[in-house]
């Protein structure tokens, strides 16, 4: 097996400044790529431009990606080296860009190729450095190639493919696409991956009752009972955005943070630094839970939006009181969706139980190419029976919605 050195440098995988991209697709001749080594090389406004599209996704805006880098929390001594992509057109036109890291590790990633690593690895192959697309630490779906045309997405799709040929990795991955089309796709040997997580869709509710009639009796009664016994605790919860946001509230946020991080990963992949630049770049799609025990600050919940959707983040509590969890989690970014006219609730990674909850499965998306013909064979074989297993899932949990049936 050909293999890729674990030994790559920052300058093996960034290579020349500017290259021209192989005309390997009809309508791709003409384009260059170049590759940053860190964001701030990129001016803002060109990125926003091309990352803020109709629905202004948070996590691809230069704010939020510039802020895990500044605050050292996406950095090479992470395992997380900024390779950002820009592509270029025939008239020297900036039309895409793509987040781009060099990884280390798979971690705080939320898409598993664990079990590919230790393949490959056994096989006498070196699977890091791979090079991955995504938000870092975020199971948040959202584009990755930012661009304003078809043609662009598809140059940039190639590109990406030759700068993991040139840089001589195992791999490259991009993580919580939007659904790809056929049209993207096309003429493509990129591996589809399907994934699964609990998303909830506004119907057009006035109000969480709203949401409730849509319920089965069951599970109508079930929710009120935790909502009431939440109530009954004494605990008041508070929804905090914009410049309703204090230092205080990040200090409590900030230590909740850290307790679940540490007894569920043992390590934190965020620090203060990073909330605090948060707050003052993005406080305005911030929403933040908090649950007080008189003045105590008890437990919270992050939240960021879009124009049309809510992404639960983070979580953590000092103070366990029954069904808190839910509340904080659930039934508020629930609330605030119907208050605020958002169509979706992405309630993050895993989680069964919350298909009770009115979340229901759906279908994630990511794109694989590997490097060594015979592994991205097996991986491809490996994929088609994943595929087809999300999908008898996802129809079987189906069986189990909350909602009435139609």
């Amino acid at each position: 097996m050909a293999q890729a050195s674990r030994r790559t440098s920052a300058a093996a995988i960034c290579g020349p400044t500017r290259s021209t991209l192989k005309d390997t697709s009809k309508g791709m001749r003409g384009y260059s790529i170049a590759i940053k080594g860190s964001l701030s090389a990129v001016d803002a406004q060109d990125w926003d431009a091309l990352a803020l599209g109709d629905d202004d996704n948070p996590f691809v805006s230069y704010a939020f990606l510039q802020a895990l880098e500044e605050a050292g929390c996406v950095v090479p001594e992470t395992g997380w080296q900024p390779q950002h992509v820009l592509l270029y057109d025939d008239k020297e036109r900036l039309v895409g860009a793509c987040p781009l890291y060099a990884k280390y590790h798979s971690y705080g990633e939320y898409i598993f190729d664990h079990g590919w690593a230790d393949a490959f690895e056994r096989a006498g192959g070196h699977y890091y450095p791979k090079l991955l697309s995504a938000v870092p630490f975020t199971p948040a779906t959202g584009p990755r190639l930012l661009c304003q045309s078809l043609e662009a997405q598809r140059a940039l799709l190639q590109g990406l493919r030759q700068i993991t040929e040139r840089a001589e990795v195992s791999s490259l991955h991009l993580n919580f696409l939007p659904r790809p089309s056929e049209a993207l796709l096309e003429g493509s040997d990129f591996l589809l991956r399907k994934s699964m997580q609990f998303h909830w869709q506004n119907q057009g509710y006035s109000r969480f009752d709203d949401f409730l009639g849509a319920l089965s009796s069951r599970k109508r009664k079930a929710i009120k009972k935790e909502r009431q016994a939440v109530a009954e605790s004494g605990l008041t919860l508070r929804r905090l955005t914009g410049d309703d946001l204090k230092a205080e509230h990040w200090d409590a946020f900030f230590a909740f943070y850290m307790d679940t991080s540490e007894r569920k990963w043992g390590q934190a992949y965020l620090n203060r630094d990073f909330f605090e630049l948060l707050h003052q770049r993005l406080r305005d799609r911030v929403m933040l839970v908090l649950a007080y025990d008189g003045a105590e600050v008890v437990a919270g919940a992050l939240n960021l939006f879009s124009r049309s959707r809510l992404f639960g983040r983070n979580w953590g509590c000092l103070e366990r009181a029954k069904f808190l969890h839910f509340e904080a989690c659930y039934y508020q970014a629930i609330e605030h969706a119907i208050e605020h006219k958002l169509d979706w609730v992405e309630a993050g990674a895993q989680g069964q139980h919350k298909l009770q909850r009115g979340y229901l499965p759906r279908e994630t998306y990511s794109l694989h190419w590997l490097s060594h013909p015979q592994f991205h064979e097996a991986i491809a074989r490996y994929l088609e029976a994943e595929r087809a297993g999300v999908e008898a899932e996802i129809a079987e949990m189906m069986l189990s919605s909350p909602f009435k049936a139609c």
